[in-house]
């Protein structure tokens, strides 16, 4: 069944179940209404999901409204923020309530996750694109950066990596995932988790801090660029999941590690001297972190093997044109 635009928002994106109270006037408005908070500074993020460019066509809708707010809740990760709110930008074929009730659900559940209410937004007819913009809070000159990174400091990933580049891969190639790891590898490239707390943690730990949706090289090549210094990586320190061992092999595996998009991830720098604090993070219920190298004086992005030997760094990664 069809829906007009206002029954497909009166129906299934109004929510009010946030809990929370700096919205004075959310959707229903030509616009929100919101209640700045003291001390604090705003973080705002845009993320565009294109049909067969993004995500594929057949990914179901629950896991299309997750994974629209989850890649933007990874942008204020990176930068340490507390998130709050959310608008919505959704152009489809149709309006079709089953197709919306589920993307709903996807996204609502994410969302009560961390606090964050839609506030409103736009609707329209056209291929299907999603469009999210979160705003969150950080404290006054607390927010992670990238320009932060200063020789000496060491590189910590979050997580696994090249999982999602891995299922990608697999969906492409073979239409199926091996039964053994076809939960996890779904879930990692549908349902990537936003490593919010993580970030939060961060702050005034790390001096530099960027989520991995490009690629562990092309996204840490953004923070050594902004921090005018250069980076060497370990390979043989990369973390790598069962899945990823057991489906790839050694040169497939680092090069997916390194050059995988849409991991989601947090790649961070911290000064030695700091880096005792992240056994704070280390609890049986958080995703772990891994060093993988260090920051260095000398510019660019190397591969530095246990016996000091430079290896070939991949070019490839996401490029958006």
């Amino acid at each position: 069944m069809a829906l007009t635009e206002f029954e497909l928002v009166d129906r299934f994106l109004r929510r009010h179940d946030s809990g929370r109270n700096d919205v004075i006037l959310g959707i229903g408005d030509d616009a929100a209404l919101l209640r700045p908070r003291a001390g604090h500074e705003l973080a705002v993020a845009t993320d565009t999901l294109v049909v067969d460019v993004h995500f594929p066509a057949h990914t179901s809708p629950a896991d299309l409204g997750h994974r629209a707010l989850a890649v933007n809740l990874s942008d204020l990760a990176a930068m340490g923020a507390e998130p709050a709110w959310a608008t919505l930008a959704l152009t489809i074929p149709e309006a079709q309530a089953d197709w919306v009730r589920g993307f709903a659900v996807g996204l609502f559940a994410l969302a009560s996750r961390h606090r964050v209410e839609l506030i409103g937004g736009d609707t329209t007819r056209g291929p299907l694109t999603v469009t999210v913009t979160v705003h969150g809070w950080v404290a006054e000159n607390k927010a992670l950066r990238r320009s932060g990174a200063h020789p000496g400091d060491r590189v910590y990933v979050s997580g696994t990596l090249g999982d999602a580049a891995l299922a990608l891969s697999i969906l492409k190639e073979a239409g199926e995932m091996p039964a053994a790891h076809a939960t996890f590898l779904r879930e990692r490239f549908f349902r990537p988790q936003p490593r919010v707390d993580l970030g939060r943690f961060l702050c005034g730990r790390a001096s530099s801090a960027i989520d991995l949706s490009d690629g562990l090289a092309a996204d840490l090549t953004h923070i050594i660029e902004a921090s005018g210094v250069g980076a060497e990586i370990d390979p043989e320190t990369l973390p790598l999941s069962p899945a990823m061992r057991s489906l790839a092999d050694p040169n497939r595996a680092r090069t997916l590690a390194l050059t995988g998009g849409d991991d989601y991830e947090l790649c961070f720098t911290i000064a030695e001297s700091a880096a005792h604090e992240l056994a704070g993070w280390e609890r049986e219920d958080e995703c772990p972190l891994t060093r993988i190298g260090r920051i260095v004086a000398k510019p660019g992005l190397r591969l530095i093997d246990a016996t000091g030997a430079e290896l070939k760094l991949p070019t490839t990664g996401y490029r958006h044109f």
